[in-house]
C-alpha cells in the first residue's frame, strides 16, 4: 500500500500545490526512505503511530544525518500523513505534535580587526570625489554598523538633529540614534565637500530626487547610490587590499562592527540598540563568534594545548 499512497500524494502536490519535478521528487525519496526504515520496526508507512516516527528521527539522528535533513524528513512525514486524514485514509495524524530538530544557526562571517585596517588604508589610496565617498560610505558602515539598505538610503536631513549622531530608519520604519566616531565624521564632512559631483546635472529631472540622499546617484532611477553598486566598490576595495572577496560584503562589515564592540568591552543590550535589532536574541550570534574565536586562540596560543598536543604525538 505504501507505493499507493505516495503516488497518490504525490498527484495531488502536482495537481493542487504545483509542485515542481525536482519538489516532487525529493518528496519521493524521503517518503520511500521512510517506508523502508519504519519497515524494519515491522510496520507500514500508512499504519505508524507517533512512537514510530519518533523512533524514526532517532535513528536518522543515529545515522549522522544533519539536523536540517532531518527536518526536510518529517517535513515530508507531516504533509503525508496531513494529506491521508483529509482523504479519510487515516483517522490520526500521528506527526502532528512532533518538532524537527532545532538547525544550528550558522555564525555569521567576521573580519578581523587588521583586515577592517587594511581595507580602510586601501580607500585612502582612492583619489578625488569617488574616493571621498567611498571612505565616507566605509567609515559609517563600520562606525555606525549600518545595513547596506539603510546606508545608500540616507536622506541628507540624517545629521539633523545632531551632528554628532546619525538619525537611521530602519526595519518597519523604526528610527535609531548612532552616534558616529570622529573619524566617521571627518569622512563625512569630506565627502559632503566633493557630494556635488555625484549629483545629476541641475537641468536633469532626476536632480531634485537624487539631491535628498546623502549619496546621491546620477544614473539610478531611485536617485541614489544602488546596493548593488556599493557592493561593487567594496569588492574591488577588497582586492586592492589583498582580501579575499569572497569574505567581504556589506553584511560582513555589520557583522565586524558588533562583534569588534563586544570583544572590546561593549555590553549586548547596547549593542542590540546600535544595530537595530527587535530582539537580543539575534545579537547574542555575535557572542557565539567571540566564543568561537577564544576557543581557537586558546589552542593556537596557550602553552598548555601545544604541550597536550605534542604528549598525543
Amino acid at each position: 500500500m505504501s507505493a499507493r499512497s505516495i503516488d497518490l500524494f504525490l498527484d495531488m502536490m502536482a495537481a493542487e500545490r504545483g509542485a515542481a519535478r525536482n519538489t516532487l521528487d525529493a518528496y519521493r525519496r524521503d517518503l520511500e526512505d521512510a517506508a523502508q526504515r519504519l519497515g524494519s520496526q515491522g510496520v507500514g508507512l500508512e499504519e505508524a503511530q507517533t512512537a514510530h516516527v519518533e523512533r524514526f528521527l532517532s535513528d536518522l539522528a543515529a545515522d549522522g544525518l544533519s539536523p536540517a535533513t532531518a527536518a526536510r524528513r518529517l517535513s515530508a512525514l507531516k504533509r503525508y500523513y496531513r494529506f491521508l486524514l483529509k482523504e479519510g485514509l487515516r483517522a490520526d495524524d500521528p506527526a502532528k505534535t512532533l518538532t524537527g530538530p532545532k538547525k544550528p544557526r550558522p555564525l555569521p562571517k567576521v573580519l578581523s580587526e587588521q583586515q577592517v585596517e587594511a581595507l580602510f588604508d586601501a580607500a585612502e589610496r582612492v583619489e578625488g570625489a569617488d574616493g571621498a565617498r567611498l571612505r565616507a560610505l566605509l567609515e559609517l558602515l563600520y562606525a555606525g554598523g549600518l545595513r547596506v539598505s539603510e546606508l545608500v538610503t540616507l536622506p541628507l536631513t540624517a545629521f539633523a538633529r545632531t551632528e554628532r549622531c546619525l538619525i537611521v530608519t530602519g526595519k518597519g520604519g523604526k528610527d535609531r540614534l548612532v552616534p558616529l566616531t570622529d573619524s566617521a565624521l571627518r569622512a563625512v564632512d569630506a565627502y559632503k565637500a566633493e557630494r556635488e559631483a555625484h549629483l545629476p546635472l541641475r537641468a536633469a529631472q532626476s536632480h531634485a530626487r537624487a539631491a535628498r540622499y546623502l549619496f546621491p546617484s546620477r544614473t539610478a532611477k531611485d536617485g541614489h547610490l544602488t546596493r548593488e553598486r556599493f557592493a561593487q566598490l567594496l569588492k574591488a576595495l577588497t582586492l586592492e587590499a589583498g582580501l579575499d572577496p569572497q569574505q567581504v560584503s556589506p553584511h560582513v562589515m555589520r557583522h565586524a562592527f558588533a562583534t569588534h564592540l563586544l570583544a572590546n568591552g561593549a555590553d549586548l543590550r547596547s549593542v542590540q540598540s546600535l544595530l537595530g535589532h527587535a530582539d537580543v536574541s539575534t545579537t547574542e550570534i555575535y557572542t557565539h563568534v567571540l566564543e568561537a574565536r577564544l576557543k581557537a586562540l586558546v589552542q593556537d596560543a596557550h602553552p598548555l594545548a601545544h604541550n597536550d598536543t605534542a604528549e598525543k604525538g
